[in-house]
């Protein structure tokens, strides 16, 4: 907690007016935390802000902002994905000690679009839809046959706040569980009977399943950690969901593999180019190979975050704030700048 007792949380950006009114009414018992919100959020104002600042929220701030915050103690990012502050913050904190938090807010919705997108695939949602308003009326199984979860084995690649939901949602399906973690020892308590292999397992994890989801941060260890091996381990009958980042699963072996129908299927909704150039019909395609000719693939424009109205998703930031001010140092979803996570 602040010297004063009072302790300063900066917002970096514009706060409707509904988020403001929830923030401020799930803090109305806690007097001496004080919620600034700029009312410009340029830079100029927002620097002269920060040095008062002990708890600073936002996505994508300026070092210059961050630099100058020199009571700053948390740093907030509200949403997943930190792959950009992790080495800010690691020279930050050889001279300073600022605790990074990771928001996981949206886990919820980004499990909730994991199940959605695998069982569009498997029920050929798409292409019965699409027939559907050409007025092709009555197809069935000789164009398009739904593929049962029942007796699926399922790969969870990696256990956080995602993919421990994603279990949730899918144990009342006749499935057999595995995951695929940091390190080989027990969950506390599962939905389901799980098999658990460790990081250094992942082919023998690979060989197991049939539906991998792959829901890891994005760090330097996670890199193409799915490439063409372990595609091919993956085997025909194999189906990949990634809501984790593109960079983890090798963009060219992923297009190759569903291209040559080496594996089943893939629902995707983290792509390889964020920032991609109009073609002569004006538009954008966020990879470099032509995912959007394949048929045996779901594609989602990285929303699986969505609703971003949904008030709950800051019920964890409110926590972190309401522990500072009591003086508590174990804040929810802290990132371990050594593993990036």
């Amino acid at each position: 907690m602040s010297p004063s007792n009072i302790t300063n949380v900066l917002f970096t950006w514009e706060v409707n007016d509904r988020l403001k009114s929830y923030i401020q009414e799930n803090l109305s018992n806690y007097s001496e935390v004080n919620l600034i919100f700029p009312s410009s959020q340029s830079e100029e104002e927002l620097l002269i802000l920060a040095p008062t600042a002990d708890i600073l929220i936002g996505w994508r701030v300026k070092d210059e902002i961050k630099l100058v915050a020199k009571k700053m103690k948390l740093f907030i990012n509200p949403g997943t994905g930190i792959k950009h502050h992790i080495e800010f913050f690691r020279e930050l904190n050889q001279s300073r000690n600022v605790t990074l938090i990771n928001g996981h807010g949206n886990s919820y919705f980004t499990a909730q679009h994991a199940v959605a997108m695998l069982l569009t695939l498997l029920n050929k949602i798409i292409p019965h839809h699409t027939w559907m308003k050409e007025g092709k009326w009555r197809r069935g199984d000789k164009e398009a046959t739904s593929i049962p979860l029942r007796d699926k084995k399922v790969g969870l690649l990696g256990y956080g706040a995602i993919n421990s939901k994603v279990h949730r949602f899918l144990s009342g399906f006749d499935i057999q569980f595995s995951i695929l973690k940091r390190t080989k020892r027990a969950l506390s308590s599962t939905f389901t009977d799980v098999t658990i292999f460790s990081k250094d397992q992942l082919n023998e994890f690979l060989k197991s399943i049939n539906i991998l989801i792959v829901a890891v941060p994005e760090t330097t260890e996670t890199k193409d950690l799915i490439n063409e091996n372990e595609l091919k381990l993956l085997g025909s009958d194999g189906i990949i969901v990634n809501v984790s980042r593109g960079s983890v699963v090798n963009e060219k072996s992923l297009f190759n593999a569903l291209k040559e129908n080496k594996i089943l299927g893939a629902a995707i909704d983290v792509w390889y180019e964020y920032s991609p150039n109009e073609d002569e019909k004006g538009h954008k395609f966020p990879f470099h190979y032509p995912f959007n000719i394949l048929n045996n693939v779901i594609l989602s424009p990285h929303r699986a975050a969505s609703p971003f109205s949904d008030l709950k998703r800051w019920d964890e930031v409110i926590e972190n704030i309401k522990r500072y001010n009591k003086g508590r140092n174990d804040f929810l979803n802290v990132v371990n700048l050594d593993r990036e996570y």
